[in-house]
């Protein structure tokens, strides 16, 4: 065995064209064109391939159009409030108790105050309480001053 007759175990590179020679005047490269230019490389990330770090991302919520895709991503989307029913506040609280978000979560009704909370009108409230620092949709508001409760 000499060297010559060695056979490499890797894989061969493909075949280089462009050099003039055998193939003519285009030598495989077809013609014009950014990829029949000598040095011409596209990059993965502009078109097909790999698609582009920026386009991994979904949009985020309440981003406008006009933000640069640069400052797209740091922007945090808003944060939803907590949703407390009635017939929950009914079960966890006594007549006369306080109901604010920290009383809330001391009670394990909601596990922070992050977002806030608003009140929604599923269920009934039979017990007079207290409200501050909470929201609240129309009929839960109308329900709860029905029953003699307080907002302030």
């Amino acid at each position: 065995m000499q060297l010559h007759d060695i056979k490499s175990t890797t894989k061969k590179s493909r075949k280089r064209v462009g050099r003039g020679g055998k193939r003519g005047t285009y030598s495989g490269r077809g013609q014009k064109g950014q990829k029949s230019r000598s040095g011409a490389s596209i990059r993965s990330d502009f078109r097909g391939g790999n698609a582009p770090v920026w386009r991994l991302f979904g949009k985020k919520r309440g981003v406008s159009k006009k933000v640069s895709i640069k400052h797209k991503f740091l922007r945090v989307p808003q944060q939803k409030p907590h949703i407390v029913n009635l017939n929950i506040l009914n079960n966890k609280f006594n007549d006369g108790d306080n109901v604010s978000p920290k009383t809330l979560v001391s009670s394990g009704v909601i596990k922070n105050i992050k977002g806030g909370v608003k009140i929604l009108n599923k269920g009934e409230l039979t017990k007079k309480l207290s409200f501050s620092g909470v929201a609240f949709s129309n009929s839960a508001k109308e329900q709860i001053l029905k029953t003699g409760s307080t907002i302030k």
